[in-house]
This record gives structure tokens, C-alpha cells and sequence, in this order.
């Protein structure tokens, strides 16, 4: 998901599997506080929806009710090709919050750079604790969220636990290269912790 404001300009970029909605209080607050521009680009895999950046209640409700009503039409990532439209379509220098969990397949640091050029970029990943960790339960079936394939895995076997941890932990080393080396300044939130304080914080840096 992705935002944009203009007077201060803020565009929030959010790909569509992480639930932006749980951000809808923020973007008023912010909206309030600052009586920013505020514009919104939701993405999956292909660009699903864009909202200009504009003033005013009316403008901030109906954010809010797109948000809330929302449903993605594809369940794939492309944050490069989110980064490619928002620069684009986004002449005017802006703070962008670019919020997504980053699981995505393509390269990140050439676009993350491209944009944070043009504008002040910044990335929130929301991400699962569970994420770094495969539980020794047995045998049991996963499901590629994105893709729709699906395979059995044997988590009691200690080799494939170990796997998957260094799976996990080289994929947020490649993540956090490419934030250092493109210079987005980036946060992490735990989906299941309050995230309104750190996302003030963080807005209130801007």
C-alpha cells in the first residue's frame, strides 16, 4: 500500500495481502494533525487502485471507506512495478510510505533507490512472528498464499526446521542490504502489536 501527501504531500503504497485497513485511524490522525494532501496506491502483483492526493473530510472518509471495502483482485506481490507507477504518476516531491510484509520475489534495491531519488521514501514491513520459525509438529501441508501451490513438509525433522530459519534469515539480509544500500529509512511492526504509537513516531520524523 502506498501514500502520498503533498502539502506535506503523504502517499501510502500498500501491497494488498497485508491489511492496510488496520492503518485507516492513522491516516486520520495524521490527516488532522497536519491538514496534509493524502493519497493512497494499493497493489498486488498489478496496480489495483489509486487515490490522488487531495484535502479534506470528504476526501479522508472516502479513503477510508475504500479501504475498508477493499478486496484485492490478484494475490500476488510486485513492489517494483508499484515503485515504477507511483514515480511516475507522482511528479511532485513526497513522503511515501511504502507498507507491505516484502515478501516478494523480485529484486527491491533498484527500485527502492529510483524512488527514495525522487522522493522521501520510507518502508514499513509488517511482518509474522512466526515467520522465522517452523514449529515441530509433524507432517503437515502448507499453501503458498500468492501462488495457490501447495506441499507437504515434515517439521519434525530438524534439518528442514534449520532450513527454513536460514531461508528466512538470508532473506532478511538480502531485504535489509537493500534498504541500506538504496537508503530507505525502514521500520518493522509485528502484525499483532499496536501499531499506531510507531507509525506516529515514525510520521512525526517527517
Amino acid at each position: 500500500t502506498a501514500a502520498f501527501n503533498t502539502h506535506q504531500h503523504r502517499i501510502f503504497l500498500g501491497s494488498a495481502k497485508v491489511v492496510f485497513k488496520r492503518n485507516a485511524n492513522a491516516i486520520i490522525i495524521i490527516n488532522i494533525q497536519n491538514n496534509d494532501k493524502i493519497g493512497v496506491l494499493l497493489f498486488s502483483d498489478k496496480i489495483e487502485k489509486l487515490i490522488l492526493p487531495q484535502k479534506g473530510r470528504k476526501h479522508i472518509l472516502r479513503i477510508i471507506r475504500e479501504l475498508l471495502e477493499f478486496e484485492p483482485e490478484s494475490k500476488g506481490t510486485d513492489i517494483p512495478l508499484a515503485l515504477e507507477y507511483f514515480t511516475n504518476m507522482i511528479k511532485r516531491h513526497c513522503s511515501a510510505f511504502l507498507i507491505s510484509d516484502f515478501n516478494d520475489r523480485h529484486p527491491l534495491k533498484d527500485a527502492l533507490s529510483i524512488a527514495n531519488r525522487k522522493h522521501d521514501l520510507i518502508a514499513i514491513r509488517i511482518f509474522d512472528q512466526m515467520e522465522s520459525t517452523l514449529p515441530n509438529i509433524g507432517l503437515i501441508r502448507v499453501n503458498d498464499a500468492e501462488t495457490g501451490a501447495e506441499e507437504w513438509i515434515d517439521t519434525s525433522s530438524k534439518a528442514t526446521r534449520n532450513a527454513f530459519e536460514q531461508n528466512y534469515r538470508n532473506r532478511m539480509t538480502e531485504l535489509n542490504d537493500a534498504f541500506t544500500k538504496s537508503g530507505v529509512e525502514h521500520v518493522n511492526i509485528r502484525c499483532d502489536e499496536d501499531y499506531v504509537k510507531p507509525l506516529m513516531t515514525l510520521f512525526k520524523k517527517r
